[in-house]
């Protein structure tokens, strides 16, 4: 079993554990009303990217995501959270540092011994959601998972949705393909986004991602038989039939959409188990992204 097999495995609790701590850390979360922003890198921005559709849905204040090597200089909010499974990514750090004094900020991280524990206002520890791999999938699901909880948006079905992504066989003839297309609505567009760097990182896959409905414009010509199109989440109206046009192959998505990301977690080590990948050895990526001054 690989690292990342291992921890993918593991979400269902890591989640339970995730719910049951947002009561005790909400005061480092941001209240209803204040203007936030959520940060990170890689995975972690896909994450914010989908808290900040899910909180600002919920009506409790306007909410942005950005790359943190991308935040608007400038720009002003009441706090920014920060995504930072290492603790010690360098665009998170030093955009931490440029808002010290001026801006309250919260630190959402796997490992407290690292700089991120004294770049932030405050920080919360998701210890038991770090991780051996370098391809991220416990950390980032948990860390989502305690903002749902903190939105009032989690629930027990959640998890019992992870538990099936994990027990039940993938869709059938998906490894087949050599080519994939996730989409998501709302909040499902930063998982889709995640779920097409997953593919890349850890089986060397062709992917793409997009909002549901851009799909139609444009994209869908790519896709024929020996392609998958996978949704996130419900579909628009007439898309399956759409795609099952085009030869290629559908997946609609059933599940929460969290836990059908696990199910594409799934798929990318299957891909890699195929293709003699090791996964735990991404190419050209390591587990943090470190740059020299």
């Amino acid at each position: 079993m690989t690292h990342v097999g291992t921890e993918l495995a593991s979400q269902p609790e890591c989640w339970r554990r995730a719910a049951g701590l947002a009561k005790e850390v909400r005061h480092e979360l941001p209240e209803p009303g204040e203007r936030t922003a959520v940060i990170g890198c890689g995975t972690s921005f896909f994450m914010a990217r989908a808290y900040a559709r899910l909180r600002e849905g919920a009506g409790l204040g306007e909410t942005d995501a950005f790359a943190a090597s991308e935040f608007p200089a400038g720009r002003q909010y009441d706090r920014v959270v920060a995504l930072t499974r290492s603790g010690t990514t360098t665009e998170v750090l030093r955009l931490l540092a440029d808002l010290r004094d001026t801006t309250r900020t919260t630190a959402i991280t796997a490992d407290p011994a690292t700089p991120v524990s004294s770049a932030a206002d405050g920080l919360i520890v998701l210890d038991f959601a770090d991780e051996r791999s370098v391809v991220q999938t416990r950390f980032a699901t948990t860390a989502l998972t305690l903002l749902r909880a903190h939105l009032g948006l989690h629930s027990d079905a959640v998890v019992t949705d992870a538990e099936t992504a994990l027990a039940d066989p993938l869709p059938a003839g998906v490894t087949e393909c050599g080519q994939f297309t996730f989409l998501g609505r709302g909040w499902s567009v930063g998982l889709a986004e995640e779920a097409a760097l997953k593919m890349r990182e850890a089986s060397l896959s062709w992917t793409e991602a997009y909002p549901a409905m851009e799909y139609r414009h444009g994209p869908i010509s790519i896709t024929t038989e020996g392609r998958a199109t996978w949704a996130l989440g419900p579909a628009p109206e007439g898309l399956g039939e759409q795609v099952r046009a085009t030869g290629g192959l559908w997946v609609e998505g059933e599940l929460d959409p969290l836990a059908e990301l696990v199910r594409i977690q799934r798929l990318a080590l299957a891909l890699a188990d195929k293709r003699g990948l090791d996964p735990d050895r991404p190419r050209h990526l390591s587990r943090s992204v470190i740059l020299t001054p």
